[in-house]
């Protein structure tokens, strides 16, 4: 997965509740010393630590002693001062939230795991296979991953020359899911990300805005040019067209010869 940290100079006024998963509790306190300097993000620093609890555990500890840091650090939290403002300094506790279950997975953080650990996160929960996620979260992963599934004999599964061995090159992660003599193999890849144009106004120059950008991203019907139009339809211009897998031939190719004619 690509780091945007490595690309964008993050700091309080740009963060996100999606970029904000690209830092660590280090970056985090950078950023608040920074930000206390600036009357604006003073002024808002109720808004900006919402954004940093998106993704991370924040703590304002009262009670600063050695014993209470030390237990805090104990279960993973980077402990440190945060100056509110030139005489207001409180004790804060960080921790960034792991990934660990399917219910921690967020249209957010989908983006900045990689295929791996989707698939360690997957196996971690999982027993019924694919379909057993519900919609949501299904269009969650998707939304990051290029996902396909196929169920095989597992003998069959790793067939030389068939959908594993080709997923597999191409550079899909795999996890595998017994179902008694068969297996579903769920193949997943790191979905490319797309940059869309945007219009400046001022400027009329392009500017890009990330597929995760979801406050500047153009409504659906924003997008639409022209209004259907019934009476535009005729016999020249009319067509309906149909998308065929390949994956569903491969699938049907390795399963022939288990069909037996009645």
């Amino acid at each position: 997965m690509k780091e945007k940290s490595k690309r964008i100079n993050l700091n309080l006024k740009n963060l996100t509740k999606s970029t904000v998963w690209d830092v660590q509790e280090n970056d985090i306190f950078r950023m608040l010393d920074a930000g206390s300097r600036d009357a604006e993000i003073k002024d808002n620093l109720r808004h900006f630590v919402d954004i940093i609890r998106s993704a991370f555990s924040f703590e304002e500890i009262a009670n600063d002693t050695p014993a209470v840091r030390q237990s805090y650090e104990k279960q993973g939290y980077k402990v440190g001062l945060v100056a509110l403002d030139e005489g207001n300094k409180i004790l804060v506790a960080l921790r960034k939230r792991p990934i660990m279950r399917i219910t921690d997975l967020t249209y957010e953080n989908i983006r900045h795991i990689s295929a791996s650990k989707l698939i360690e996160v997957l196996d971690r929960n999982f027993g019924g296979g694919w379909d057993s996620l519900s919609q949501s979260i299904q269009d969650i992963i998707e939304s990051g991953f290029d996902i396909s599934t196929t169920t095989l004999p597992k003998d069959r599964l790793h067939k030389k020359g068939g959908m594993y061995e080709k997923k597999v090159a191409d550079g899909y992660e795999v996890l595998e899911v017994p179902k008694g003599t068969w297996v579903e193999a769920i193949f997943a890849k790191v979905k490319p990300e797309v940059v869309k144009p945007r219009v400046n106004i001022e400027t009329h120059d392009e500017d890009e805005i990330p597929d995760d950008d979801e406050y500047n991203r153009p409504d659906e019907d924003d997008e639409m040019i022209e209004e259907f139009n019934e009476d535009d339809i005729n016999e020249e211009n009319y067509r309906t067209t149909f998308e065929i897998s390949e994956e569903s031939d491969e699938d049907a190719e390795e399963l022939s010869e288990y069909i037996v004619d009645e």
